[in-house]
């Protein structure tokens, strides 16, 4: 089943000192399910590397190596929405609408989700969306 990962998560892949527990359990699922994201998960994690680029966290080289491994990735980028949907999340959930949308997107293709967000999370909770690192197999 595919699966929704934000881009805490994919963080943690392609971050040379970052590691967390849902991010390894993700990125094993990877060779059984495929990544589905919206489409400013491309752009989000592309602001993850300059902005640690300017950092001093990691050099150009160190950038392009990333986004070579993000382009390995089985990743289906999704560009439709249930604008109404995203709305009402962000609003009773109280997230941002990036936050939302990756929230949109796992309930409307009914996939679990994995975050490191902690809102996000509880909110993936509240609407009652499976997250990985929670019962998951």
């Amino acid at each position: 089943m595919p699966f929704v990962v934000d881009a805490s998560v994919a963080a943690c892949w392609i971050m040379p000192d970052e590691r967390h527990a849902v991010a390894e359990r993700a990125f094993a699922r990877i060779a059984r399910d495929p990544i589905v994201a919206p489409c400013l998960w491309w752009f989000e994690l592309r602001n993850v590397l300059i902005v640690n680029e300017r950092r001093g966290r990691i050099d150009p080289a160190q950038s392009a190596k990333a986004l070579r491994l993000l382009a390995a990735l089985p990743v289906a980028i999704d560009t439709e929405v249930d604008e109404d949907a995203l709305m009402q999340l962000a609003r009773r959930r109280r997230l941002t609408v990036y936050d939302a949308a990756y929230l949109e997107l796992a309930l409307r293709k009914r996939c679990p989700l994995a975050t490191l967000d902690v809102a996000l999370a509880d909110a993936a909770r509240a609407e009652e969306a499976q997250l990985i690192g929670e019962g998951d197999t």
